[in-house]
């Protein structure tokens, strides 16, 4: 910062800044450089004096104030003022093991400023500045230490709306100067004196036993206690809380209010939910719950969210539950429902998610009214260094892109800590938008309990050993000031040992009553019981459905759209006239029409999906003057359920794990993310992998999400071919997902409507078409959804060649690859060839296949596919289509594969190489008699090539 010159004239000054406001490049650059870095309040005092001079009040006060040497000085506190509002966080005593120095900055020396030691205790001008109308330079700076430089440090300035600046420069100014009352700080030793003592006694009883404890940490529960009794003071109803492994027993016990009977229950190895419950479980610190707790009268519902190893993958999935729960409870403002994430340091520099769910806080399809982080700062990852684990000085820096303040905070003042936690809630309630606190802390038995740190990092396990807890140094502090002497201390410490001696012992009996699910939002619904709960009445009165499609293509009078709209919305009115040729998006948007006109909710997001990736759904119309969007899907009927369509930012994982925590919430919703292809679903494999696959089995969480992934081989290329079908089969056991891959439009309308017409839900992965989508042959009829209909499994041939006595071959396939099949057939002018489209992959239709199966016991069979044979579906129904065909007595049962060698790329990136493998797969389909391979592509009864 460069140093304010004190040998300056005030009417050089005045004119220099006269000059600025009239016009900032008329000025010099180091003017134009200073006139900018002012503070607001500097800023304002030089516009007063543009119009009129110091008054004789002001001069009283600051004697020099109107004198040449006055201006200067003020002008210069000011800096030195702003100079600690910027900087001071920097030079603040965080770390509690004192292992980093403190920064000696020069900005913070009055020096810098011009001041000199005979100087320092003359009275300068400061026109309010910290309440003071004017003092002393050693008083100001003997204040700015104590407010900037302490224990708890802010950093603010890097935000752009005067409006929060102001806000928070106020009320952390005043917050400084307050004084806690006794009673306070009792409550809150009581508070840490829980935290340690509940991880005092699993240390105790479960020597080395892996519980990620809060040792070192223990400021993160009286942090959250704070948040939540201040929040419902400023009137949150509900909270929703995601967090890693790191002290998430402590929370569970002592913000949760999980009895602490059933944690050491599951210590001794007892299972979290009721036997006879299904589902494998999960470790410990991975479980959530929900509970209700009264705070001073206030009811306040808290729901910690389950989160497996994979740190900070839980972020986006607290976030869209909270939207949920805000949308069903008319919260507007986004007051009322709370998100509260604790992050460590290292996973909140390094993890990419993080940046994905701060950029979405801000934006309408994806805003909570802001999140509160709170970052346990263990100073370490896992062995890893801060100067190895980030770029920037603060593992918080990520934070500054959203401007979202942020309080540091030294973890041993758990005075600090609390106020640091009721202003970022006040901030939240006030702006609704995001904050962090940066809960300097460490961590007092490495990683886990299992680990020895001082392989790493000697010095600070050195430090650490030899450092009380902060329970101790608070007990000494309160005992020094007179408030809770030590005896005291110690009394309240046996005491919560011996709740937790109460606790362990009734743990040797205890049983879980009832699981922790299917309660609140999903009170009706049941876990999936026999085929005929699977089918759902998903048909349509025909009457409604041209109802509905009117107004799917009615335009308002005063909406410019697009040419090329109104000509796709003449040939939808047609379709609706003549109950023909109903295509993908058009069936796609009467599954969510009436749906929306049951009362159902439907929200649909991902990367443009309101027009499509491939022009075809429209779901929005953009007038072409003033650019207004109008959402026909919104309009169907005056009383109708939330329609959401949103384009999301260029994100898989943290949009997917949003849509997921909002699924979660809400099961009377339709709630589907569209990949822009589905081969992008890779990003967000750890949702797919730990969320939606497992969920259900370790965590007892439903989920109805829908999943549609655009796949078929048109020869794109690598990268926009495969879905990678293979992986989410591979991902299918204990009935936890549905894989389909439709080939009709009316198949797709009944099996989105069968999301909500059951008794129970199920993730649902839809393998969508690409060039299907304007197919001439992939069309419905619109009684093909009317009453009485519903999805097939299985599907057969549209139009019969022959009778299935005269076939010679049954080829099975999904998806694309049908149509491919049809034509070749047809132009080839075969008629000994019938094909079979399984149109869900899983549950695999066992029954279904066995039946359409039947009647071609005598032919060979065949499955066709357009992926490479190590993906695809191929691995996984090649051996089940064989046992059935066995169980049903066919004469050959083996299956013989048609499709793509195996491969290391799903797709070639030439095209005439890719048509020239279509042609290939598609002949070998249609050829009769051609010898079974082996499940390895060697012929039967021969040894495959190693070659």
């Amino acid at each position: 910062m460069r140093a304010f010159d004190p040998s300056l004239r005030p009417t050089e000054i005045d004119a220099a800044y006269a000059q600025f406001q009239r016009d900032p490049g008329g000025c010099t650059p180091a003017w134009r450089d200073f006139f900018e870095a002012l503070a607001p309040e500097a800023r304002a005092w030089l516009d007063d004096r543009q119009h009129r001079p110091v008054s004789p009040q002001q001069a009283a006060t600051a004697p020099n104030a109107s004198g040449e040497a006055g201006v200067v000085d003020a002008l210069a506190a000011q800096q030195l003022v702003r100079a600690f509002r910027e900087r001071g966080h920097l030079a603040a005593d965080l770390d509690p093991l004192k292992l980093s120095p403190r920064q000696a900055l020069p900005e913070l020396a009055p020096e810098t400023h011009g001041f000199d030691a005979a100087r320092l205790d003359h009275p300068v001008f400061l026109n309010g500045a910290l309440g003071l109308e004017s003092a002393s330079i050693r008083e100001l700076t003997t204040r700015l230490h104590e407010i900037y430089c302490g224990t708890l440090g802010l950093e603010f300035m890097h935000l752009t709306e005067p409006e929060p600046v102001e806000w928070l420069r106020e009320r952390f100014e005043l917050a400084r100067r307050q004084r806690w009352k006794p009673e306070a700080k009792r409550a809150l030793l009581e508070i840490l004196t829980a935290a340690e003592g509940f991880e005092h006694f699993l240390d105790t009883k479960w020597k080395g036993s892996k519980r990620f404890g809060l040792d070192g940490g223990e400021s993160t529960i009286p942090a959250l206690e704070q948040i939540l009794w201040k929040g419902s003071e400023l009137g949150v109803e509900e909270a929703v809380l995601g967090m890693a492994h790191r002290g998430r027993l402590n929370v569970l016990a002592n913000v949760m209010g999980k009895p602490l009977e059933a944690i050491f229950a599951e210590f001794r190895g007892a299972a979290s939910h009721p036997d006879d419950v299904a589902g494998s479980g999960d470790v410990k610190y991975h479980l959530g719950t929900s509970s209700d707790r009264q705070l001073d009268g206030r009811p306040l519902h808290l729901s910690l969210v389950p989160n497996p190893s994979h740190l900070e993958a839980v972020d986006p999935v607290v976030c869209g539950k909270v939207r949920a729960r805000q949308e069903q409870l008319g919260d507007t403002d986004r007051t009322r429902v709370l998100g509260i994430l604790l992050h460590g340091d290292a996973a909140f520099a390094g993890q990419g998610l993080v940046s994905e769910v701060l950029q979405c806080s801000e934006l309408d399809g994806y805003r909570t009214g802001g999140t509160i982080h709170l970052i346990i700062n263990n100073q370490i990852g896992f062995t890893t260094n801060p100067v190895a684990a980030r770029s920037g000085p603060y593992c918080s820096d990520v934070a500054k892109q959203v401007q979202a303040p942020i309080f540091h905070v030294n973890g041993d003042d758990p005075e600090a800590v609390v106020e640091a936690a009721e202003l970022a809630l006040a901030y939240r309630q006030t702006f609704q938008r995001d904050v962090v606190i940066d809960l300097f802390c460490y961590r007092r038995h490495g990683h886990n309990e299992g680990d020895e740190p001082a392989f790493t990092q000697p010095q600070m396990v050195k430090a650490i050993r030899a450092h009380a807890t902060t329970r101790e140094r608070y007990a000494q502090r309160l005992d020094e000031e007179g408030v809770v002497a030590m005896a005291e201390a110690e009394t309240l410490r046996q005491q919560h040992r011996e709740l937790c001696v109460a606790a362990f012992e009734d743990s040797e009996s205890y049983q879980p009553k009832q699981a922790d699910w299917l309660g609140a939002q999903w009170s009706g619904l049941e876990p999936v019981q026999g085929f005929d709960a699977r089918r759902g009445k998903t048909g349509v009165p025909l009457e409604r459905l041209s109802q509905i499609g009117q107004g799917l293509v009615t335009v308002p009078t005063d909406l410019h759209v697009h040419r090329k709209i109104e000509r796709h919305l003449k040939a939808r009115r047609a379709m609706f006239e003549t109950g023909e040729g109903i295509d993908w998006a058009t069936a796609e948007a009467l599954a969510f029409g009436t749906l929306l006109t049951e009362g159902h909710g439907v929200r649909l997001s991902g990367e443009d999906v309101n027009r499509g990736t491939f022009s075809h759904r429209h779901a929005s119309w953009i007038d072409q003057e003033d650019e207004r969007r109008y959402v026909p899907l919104a309009h169907v009927q005056e009383q109708q359920g939330r329609c959401q369509i949103v384009n999301s930012p260029l994100s898989e994982f943290g949009v997917l794990g949003f849509e997921y925590g909002y699924a979660m919430a809400e099961p009377s919703a339709l709630v589907v993310w569209e990949a822009q292809f589905g081969d992008f679903a890779n990003g967000a494999q750890v949702v797919i992998d730990q969320f939606l696959a497992a969920g259900e089995s370790k965590w007892l969480r439903m989920s109805g999400l829908v999943l549609l992934l655009p796949h078929g081989y048109e020869g794109q290329g690598p990268e926009h071919s495969s879905a990678r079908l293979e992986r989410f089969l591979q991902l299918c056991g204990e009935d936890n997902l549905q894989v389909v891959s439709c080939t009709t439009p009316a198949n797709y309308f009944h099996v989105l409507r069968r999301q909500l017409h059951r008794a129970f839900r199920k993730p649902l992965v839809v393998m969508t078409p690409k060039s299907l989508l304007r197919h001439k042959q992939v069309v419905s009829r619109l009684a093909d959804l009317g009453t009485d209909t519903e999805f097939h499994r299985v599907l057969h041939c549209d139009r019969l060649p022959c009778p299935p006595s005269e076939a010679r071959q049954v080829v099975l396939c999904t998806g694309k690859v049908y149509y491919d099949l049809v034509q070749a057939r047809q132009e080839a002018g075969i008629d000994d060839v019938h094909f079979l489209r399984v149109e869900q992959l899983y549950p695999f239709p066992t029954d279904a296949l066995a039946s359409e199966l039947a009647p071609y016991r005598h032919c060979h069979l065949v499955w066709c596919q357009e992926e490479p044979r190590n993906m695809g579906a191929w691995s996984t129904v090649g051996e089940v289509i064989e046992e059935i065909a066995r169980d049903i007595g066919f004469e050959r049962p083996q299956v013989r594969y048609a499709g793509r060698e195996s491969a290391a790329s799903p797709a070639t990136g030439v095209h005439e190489r890719h048509l020239a493998q279509q042609r290939g797969l598609i002949d070998d389909a249609l050829t009769v008699g051609r010898p079974v391979l082996g499940r390895l592509g060697a012929r039967r009864g021969r040894t495959q090539s190693s070659a």
